[in-house]
């Protein structure tokens, strides 16, 4: 076992335990993320849903099964790849975390950012994308890599996608993630050539 794992296996257990919010008490199971200590790629989702809570895995539903194909598109699986969200726990009938949740749980996501140390962050959806990079709209800056410095983790580069759920009920919106999917490996290329 690596000792990124070492520690991600560690953080996964505290996290487990936390209840700094109310979210907690109404889930069945904390959903840390999964995926490779030595991921490349993360992907942050919003927070789970019903089948994640169920599982205690991440995007495990119908959009975890879009994201899995698209994963496959660009010739990447899910063990290859780290999968997390902003909140750990599910919110109460899938509404949107509230500030103060996601806030609780920020903490959370920087340590296993600065544990995994990916080349790329992939935000899926905009609540994600609020997180990193705030004030801008998803419609303008979806299929775009941005480098910011984020207090904690330093300079990161973000890719900003819709969320796989909006593609599920919209053709149109679809096609676009897809499109902007099939970008990931040349952002990846590119970032490694400015090393």
């Amino acid at each position: 076992m690596s000792s990124k794992q070492f520690l991600l296996d560690e953080l996964n257990k505290k996290m487990s335990a936390c209840s700094q919010c109310a979210l907690r008490s109404g889930c069945k199971n904390v959903v840390p993320g999964e995926g490779s200590a030595e991921a490349e790629v993360m992907f942050i989702g919003e927070g789970p849903g019903q089948k994640e809570d169920e599982l205690g895995r991440p995007f495990v539903g119908a959009a975890g099964k879009f994201l899995d194909e698209m994963l496959e598109a660009i010739k990447l699986k899910r063990e290859d790849v780290y999968i997390a969200n902003v909140v750990k726990c599910r919110p109460p009938g899938n509404r949107d975390p509230l500030p103060e949740e996601a806030a609780a749980c920020w903490p959370w996501l920087l340590e296993q950012i600065k544990i995994i140390q990916p080349k790329l962050i992939v935000t899926l959806g905009r609540h994600s994308m609020e997180r990193f990079l705030p004030n801008q709209k998803i419609s303008q800056v979806h299929g775009k890599a941005m480098r910011r410095e984020i207090k904690g983790i330093g300079k990161q580069v973000f890719y900003t996608l819709y969320h796989p759920a909006a593609a599920l009920y919209n053709g149109s919106m679809r096609e676009l993630l897809i499109q902007d999917f099939k970008r990931i490996p040349k952002i990846i290329k590119k970032i490694q050539e400015e090393k």
